[in-house]
């Protein structure tokens, strides 16, 4: 590179009082205009408003700038604007360099060092935008479709939605069956809907949408490529039933050898039981029966009478040497609607669940006060009692430090959600132990006071133990009230658990194989909380659902129609733009030793054996500079980063 003739202008933003109230930005002006190159040099108070980003329209024009510096906020939050007001004016975006003299100077110090800093930032800035050259962006097609990950309500709706927009969508399913969780449920908190008449519609819709292709019963394996053209293989789980041929009559089920269910129903958390061969729930979609090799005779000795292959009959639904197919499919985005898990309740030992038969996961009870459910929607203890007196404990499993630190948002309202419906259904008493009661919602608050005035108890305070009251089967619960401040001892017939959420616990394996971020609970990461909440650091996947964080029904279907909202606007570009700052390989310097191409996280860099050289996809690179600095014999340079304008800058700064 040879040094340009350069004219540069300097823009200082006092950012209201931000910078200027830390920072003499008059002195910082009248500085930077003594700096080599520096032709102009203004402050203003709001450099990013309208009227700043004239000032430098204008300057461009009439005063024939080649660089412009502009000292302001992070550029992560306005460099894109600066670009975008040079650019407007005819100069090349990237002959614009910012300085962050907020973040890294008028926050983080007081009095004179502030301006002195900002002066050393500001004279780094200048030595270094001379060495800048223009770059070009490049365009990438995009293609026409869209993979969605989770068939759970999140997963539904985003894919509803971009089917009912024209776009080809992908939903893939680990289950044998979509619905997700919301499938589990009996009511709605706090309007105490039908779960299953909000869901099955749309679950059957996806299934007859022909922009849809479902694959449940499915996991994906691997992702390659970029925004735009990933390049996704998903594992097809056999289920030993052809879907286009099974009507879903049930008859083999009917027909199979084990007259009674013997083996857990894993839909119904165990608490029901079900045949080697099975539906998962009567809603179920698809509407197709599967059999399970662990437990089905056939696949255990090879000896089973096949019953249900005569029931079947001419349709000839059922294939025991169906094996696991790999699919490989391209799309342009991807939604990712994982979802969550319930905490496990056995980790806190002293609330007896594993040991005690009659106390219950929240879970569990969705399901027995579910119609559909394994005790048709009676709520029985597991000798077959009504329960007279029931206990639900919140925050199992949240806003604890010994298992889970944050709030789950859910459990307040499903528990009191839970102690109305069991109220109604056994006329039993309801104590309701909380830490705090927490109902920031429409109609939450007045949902709480109509289980309030039912006659539900509410005590405040954690439960510290579970413990057999006598010998009839109750259980005892050992509370401090807090409000009363006494301890108390109340006997229960019953106990439920109000479980909070957490991330699912492959969730370090997906976000590797989508290679996007995970936060230090382990949900997966957006790019920023408020302005960007369901897109990712990596171009062209998005975040729907619990996947991101805890939240309810109305919130996850509001995040997944935002996230189908960003996939089809980036599909409906038709190409993107790639940002030019990326590394690129001096192939007549590289020595072949490879040492890039295991350090990329972008896996953006392959080895080209014929030439044997390293080779950077450009479209797949981001930028990041670790191949560029860990190069032993620095062939690999990076645009925007070239070795002259870090070297100057360094210059600058220590001059």
């Amino acid at each position: 590179m040879t040094q340009p003739s350069a004219r540069i202008g300097v823009y200082i933003c006092h950012c209201g009082t931000n910078i200027a109230g830390t920072v003499d930005v008059a002195a910082l002006r009248e500085y930077a205009a003594t700096l080599p190159h520096v032709v102009v040099a203004r402050d203003y108070k709001y450099m990013c408003s309208d009227p700043g980003q004239e000032l430098i329209k204008t300057d461009i024009a009439e005063n024939g700038l080649n660089r412009v510096v502009v000292a302001a906020c992070s550029p992560h939050l306005h460099e894109h604007t600066f670009r975008s007001a040079c650019e407007e004016a005819g100069l090349n975006p990237y002959l614009c360099h910012m300085v962050n003299i907020r973040e890294h100077d008028s926050w983080v110090h007081t009095g004179p060092a502030a301006t002195e800093k900002a002066k050393d930032l500001l004279r780094a800035a200048v030595q270094r935008v001379v060495w800048n050259e223009p770059l070009e962006r490049r365009q990438i097609p995009i293609r026409q479709s869209v993979l969605v990950v989770g068939g759970g309500i999140a997963g539904i709706h985003a894919a509803l939605t971009l089917a009912n927009a024209g776009k080809k969508v992908y939903l893939v399913e680990r289950e044998p069956s979509i619905g997700g969780h919301m499938a589990m449920f009996d009511k709605t908190f706090p309007t105490l809907d039908c779960a299953a008449c909000i869901l099955t519609p749309k679950m059957t819709a996806v299934k007859s949408n022909p922009n849809i292709t479902l694959w449940t019963y499915s996991e994906v394996i691997s992702v390659e490529g970029y925004v735009g053209d990933f390049r996704v293989q998903v594992r097809r789980k056999p289920r030993y039933v052809i879907e286009d041929l099974c009507v879903g009559c049930l008859e083999c089920v009917e027909a199979c050898v084990y007259k009674q269910p013997k083996f857990a129903d894993e839909f119904n958390l165990g608490l029901s039981k079900r045949k080697p061969i099975y539906l998962p729930f009567p809603q179920a979609v698809p509407q197709v029966v599967l059999i399970d090799p662990e437990t089905c005779i056939e696949f255990k000795s090879g000896k089973c009478r096949k019953t249900c292959v005569e029931a079947c009959g001419e349709r000839n639904a059922i294939d025991f040497n169906q094996k696991e197919t790999i699919e490989t499919i391209e799309v342009g985005a991807i939604i990712l609607a994982t979802g969550y898990q319930t905490f496990d309740a056995s980790r806190i030992s002293y609330y007896g669940y594993g040991t005690y038969p009659n106390v219950y996961t929240a879970l569990e009870v969705e399901r027995l006060i579910n119609a559909s459910g394994p005790t048709g929607g009676e709520l029985v203890l597991r000798d077959g009692r009504k329960p007279r007196t029931v206990g639900i404990i919140h925050c199992v499993g949240s806003r604890d430090e010994h298992t889970n630190r944050w709030c789950s948002r859910v459990c307040c309202m499903y528990s009191l959600k839970l102690a109305h419906l069991v109220k109604e259904r056994t006329g039993a008493e309801v104590y309701n132990f909380y830490i705090d009661m927490r109902t920031p919602g429409k109609g939450f608050e007045e949902f709480y006071n109509r289980v309030a005035e039912e006659g539900v108890h509410f005590i405040r305070g954690k439960v510290a133990d579970v413990y057999p009251a006598n010998g009839d089967g109750q259980l005892t619960l050992k509370v401090e009230d807090t409000l009363l401040g006494q301890v108390r001892k109340i006997p229960v017939d019953m106990v439920i658990l109000a479980v909070g959420l957490e991330p699912r616990a492959d969730a370090t394996e997906v976000r590797r194989m989508f290679n996007i971020s995970c936060s230090s609970e382990g949900w997966f990461l957006e790019r920023h909380p408020k302005l960007a909440p369901v897109n990712t650091f990596t171009d062209g996947i998005f975040l729907a659902g619990c996947c991101q964080g805890p939240k309810d029904i109305p919130d996850t279907v509001a995040q997944a129609g935002a996230a189908a909202a960003e996939a089809f606007q980036l599909l409906d570009l038709g190409a993107i733009e790639m940002e030019p700052n990326t590394a690129y390989v001096l192939e007549e310097v590289c020595s072949g030793c490879k040492t890039c191409v295991g350090l990329c996280p972008y896996n953006a860099i392959s080895f080209l054996a014929d030439k044997h050289v390293a080779h950077i996809n450009e479209a797949l690179c981001k930028g990041c500079g670790t191949c560029v600095a860990a190069c032993p014999s620095g062939s690999i340079r990076q645009h925007l980063f070239e070795d002259e304008q870090i070297f100057e800058e360094v210059h600058g700064i220590m001059a």
